[in-house]
Parts: C-alpha cells; structure tokens; sequence
C-alpha cells in the first residue's frame, strides 16, 4: 500500500511539475498551445458546418419524398385509393394525399396567387399524393415506382429527382470524409508540434538527464516529467480549440439567427455538442501524450551520461 501511495505521489509531483515548467516559458508555452487549439479547431468547426448543412437541408427523410399530381378531373375517391395503394407499397414508408381543395385554400392564403385563384370560375388543381421513401429505397427502386406510376392513365406527372438525391448524398459523404481526413491530418501536426517542442525540452535539459542517469534513475522516471508536459500541452491545446470553437458559433449567431428565420423557424442551429467536446479533448489528449512518446523514445536513448 505504502509503494502504491509513493508511486502515485511521484505521478502527481511530475504532473504539477510538467506544468510549473510550462508557466516559467509563457510566451513559448502559449504560442504552442494556440498553433495545437487552431489544428484542433479546424476539424472541429468542419464537422460543425456539415451537421449544420443536413439541419438546413431538412434531413434525409424530406430530400427524399416525391409528389403524385393527378389529371385534372379525377375523382377524390380514385386518388384516396391510390395513396391507399401507394401506403401498401414496400418501398413507401408514408403517403399523404392533398385534395385539390386543400391545395386551393392554401393558395388563397397566400397574397400572391389567392386575388388570381378567386378569379378563376373552377379549381386548376389536381389532386397530390406526396410519397416519402423508406431508407431501404435506393434510386433504381424508386425510378422503376416512378415508371410504373407514370404508366397509369389517371396520373399526370411524377416529381422524382432521384439526381438530386444522388448529388446531395455523395457531396453529404464527401464532406463527412473531407472532415475525418483533416482531422488525421491535422492531429498529425499536433503530434509533430508536440514532438518537436519535448526535443527540444530534452535538449535543453540533456546535462540534468545525464545527472540524473549517472546517479541511477531509471529511463521510466526521466521520461515521465515530459509525457506529463505532452498531456499538459494535449489538453490546453484541446481547451484552447474548444474556447476558438465557441467564439466563432457565438460571432456567427447573428447570421445563423438570420437563415433560421428564412426557414421559418424549422431550421434549428446546430452548435458544439457533447461528442465533439470529447471528440477534441481526446484527439488533444492522445496526441500530446503521442508526440511526447515518440520524441522520448527517439531522443532520450541517445543522452547516456559521461563515465
């Protein structure tokens, strides 16, 4: 119990003491630390925006539905059955039909066509059956329903962009693979910066480690002090990524406000959430604690001390 106790009092010691080392170099410490926050941030803020940009797009469900607009003329009760086919179908999770008289009082309600549509001695419009997909619906499914509805004679149009669906779903994977590789690219250079700022550490403190060796200290006690200065740096750095990360969401409030009110209020911002706040402390945690690790082992070994 005793030498358990000791060695977590020398874990703790070395801890503290990493960051007391830090705080005697401010201005270098500081420098390191915000080039670590900006990398951290990047990715971070990447992966903000791509969520964001599926919230404007109104998710996958809504990109993905398509109308049914009946011959002018047909019966209520025709288009009741075919959205009661339509709901049977495999490959439909939900169908809404929309009368024509439902579609004239919505277009009344608006300023624009509601004076032209009172003018008018019968109502143009046709009967809609909005249809949205399952998730198992890929494209040719849904290009084969849209043949076979077009073929019906009491069917005027099918409005199916399968194109757009394609073009919004690889620019969606695109950009969620354009975040994952910037983020390795970008830990990558964490990793460099904190690597290359504990080689020079244990350069400038290479005649104490060669004391420290000649007296007997073990490789493990004269590389703990600097993994503790690699977390040091892994965790400030994840700090200092998550504080760029806030300001900017809150410096972009007001336009993000602005869009939200264009869709009416159903656009519903985005901002940090508790994945991406562990997310970055722990790509800093790993990365600084990597960093250190490799300069250690690579430099470290060469320092032996004079006999």
């Amino acid at each position: 119990m005793t030498a358990l106790k000791n060695y977590l009092i020398r874990h703790a010691q070395n801890c503290v003491g990493a960051l007391g080392t830090m705080t005697r170099q401010p201005l270098a410490s500081g420098l390191t630390i915000a080039v670590i926050g900006i990398a951290l941030a990047m990715p971070s803020a990447l992966n903000v925006i791509v969520r964001n940009g599926r919230a404007v797009a109104g998710g996958w469900d809504n990109i993905r539905d398509f109308s049914i607009y009946l011959e002018p003329g047909t019966p209520l009760a025709q288009a009741q059955r075919l959205q009661e086919q339509l709901a049977g179908n495999e490959l439909v999770a939900s169908a809404r039909l929309i009368s024509a008289d439902e579609a004239i009082i919505d277009f009344q309600n608006d300023p624009e066509f509601g004076e032209l549509l009172n003018m008018l001695a019968r109502n143009p419009l046709p009967h809609t059956v909005v249809v949205r997909p399952t998730a198992a619906a890929d494209a040719p499914a849904l290009q084969r329903l849209e043949g076979e509805l077009s073929a019906r004679t009491d069917v005027d149009m099918v409005k199916l962009d399968t194109e757009w669906v394609q073009r919004l779903n690889a620019f969606l994977d695109l950009a969620r693979r354009a975040v994952w590789i910037a983020a390795t690219l970008l830990v990558g250079a964490v990793i460099v910066i904190i690597g290359n700022t504990i080689r020079l550490d244990i350069q400038n403190r290479r005649a104490e480690i060669e004391v420290s060796k000649l007296l007997g200290a073990s490789d493990g006690f004269v590389r703990r002090p600097f993994l503790y200065t690699g977390f040091w740096y892994g965790l400030l750095g994840g700090l200092f990524a998550l504080l760029l990360l806030g300001l900017s969401l809150w410096l972009l409030s007001g336009p993000i406000e602005r869009l939200a009110a264009l869709y009416g209020g159903a656009f519903r911002p985005l901002s940090v959430d508790r994945g991406t706040v562990l997310a970055v402390l722990a790509g800093g945690l790993l990365a600084g604690l990597g960093g250190a690790w490799t300069a250690v082992a690579r430099h470290l070994a060469a320092i032996q001390p004079k006999v």
